[in-house]
């Protein structure tokens, strides 16, 4: 074989390579944009519910008002969220909302008892668990795809492409990061 021959074979499995490594970057960027169509969409069914849970609570408890507002503020803030840091912390901002409005329920036997907030409250509660698996999807792809961005040699393919890293959907509120504490008592 001459060297020219073999010079061109090696040319022609770097560009191979470059294509094979660019596709796998947009495939890469496309699960992420995926992920967070998904967890859009699950946030988008959760702040549908919250409008009727808060006029089921305002029939029940309508002196409430400044939690009732409160969520329904918080509940426009994550909606015009755009970002995933933005939304992760109009989200947590929301839940802590939400947790409080449950409380107050506490205190109204006959609304704790009513189907329809009851079945709301179901209905949120299964929506929580669907935005948990969808940012546990979207974080892996992130995470998957934020690698390859930083791996060599496809650094150089996404640095010559302009792809750019993208953010987690964290929690920013440190009691549901911390590890709860169990006391058992000594014996």
């Amino acid at each position: 074989m001459s060297f020219s021959l073999i010079l061109v074979l090696v040319l022609l499995a770097l560009v191979g390579w470059a294509f094979m490594a660019y596709n796998s970057l947009v495939k890469r960027r496309n699960q992420v944009k995926e992920g967070w169509s998904d967890i859009e969409v699950q946030l988008k069914r959760r702040h549908n519910l919250i409008p009727n849970l808060v006029a089921s609570v305002k029939g029940y408890a309508a002196h409430e008002r400044e939690t009732l507002d409160s969520v329904t503020q918080a509940r426009s803030q994550a909606i015009e969220a755009k970002t995933p840091q933005a939304q992760a912390k109009a989200e947590n901002m929301l839940t802590s909302t939400l947790k409080t409005l449950f409380a107050l329920s506490e205190n109204y036997p006959d609304l704790k008892a009513n189907a329809n907030f009851l079945e709301l409250q179901r209905e949120l509660s299964d929506t929580e668990n669907k935005v948990q698996a969808a940012r546990r999807f979207y974080n892996g792809v992130v995470r998957d795809y934020n690698t390859a961005l930083q791996s060599v040699p496809t650094n150089v393919i996404a640095n010559l492409f302009k792809f750019k890293a993208e953010e987690f959907f964290e929690l920013e509120d440190k009691a549901e990061r911390s590890v709860p504490k169990v006391d058992f008592g000594e014996k």
